[in-house]
């Protein structure tokens, strides 16, 4: 009975791949349609799961935000996706995609919003740590970001370029 009640458990939870949330993210967070899947996707991640995947939750819940009816709602949305992204760089620092998410946020929202103060840190971290990151498709994704970003110099873009 145990072990069926495991396998139910376990049929039950949606394993989420990181892989297509990373490109679920580009895309939401260049098209507003999209946003509704990408929180779908991470509607099931919870504290407990990999770091990466509490950051992209925490930035699905803050891009869900602005689509609130409310100044409250939309406030309170930020502030709970913000808080997930927050609790996953505090939980895993030197996680570089988790660092990366929060430099996303940081660097396209509205400055009225107060949520930028660790944009160069994050920044400095990212580009220092560029070289070490193993997956070809993490690198290839902040690269991309780096790359279309008016927050990065030239010199900077070319740090990742050639790599």
């Amino acid at each position: 009975m145990k072990y069926l009640l495991i396998l139910t458990l376990l049929l039950i939870t949606q394993s989420v791949d990181l892989e297509v949330i990373r490109s679920d993210y580009k895309y939401a967070a260049q098209d507003s349609s999209k946003i509704e899947a990408l929180y779908q996707d991470l509607e099931s991640v919870t504290k407990t799961d990999r770091a990466e995947l509490v950051a992209y939750k925490g930035a699905a819940v803050a891009l869900m935000a602005k689509e609130a009816n409310s100044i409250k709602g939309k406030k309170d949305g930020f502030l709970e996706g913000t808080g997930l992204v927050e609790y996953a760089v505090e939980r895993e620092s030197n996680n570089i995609e988790v660092r990366f998410v929060r430099l996303s946020i940081q660097q396209n929202i509205p400055k009225f919003l107060r949520y930028y103060s660790d944009i160069e840190n994050d920044k400095a971290f990212i580009l220092d740590n560029y070289s070490s990151i193993n997956s070809a498709s993490l690198k290839s994704h902040i690269a991309d970001y780096i790359s279309h970003s008016k927050d990065f110099t030239e010199e900077e873009k070319a740090r990742v370029a050639g790599f």
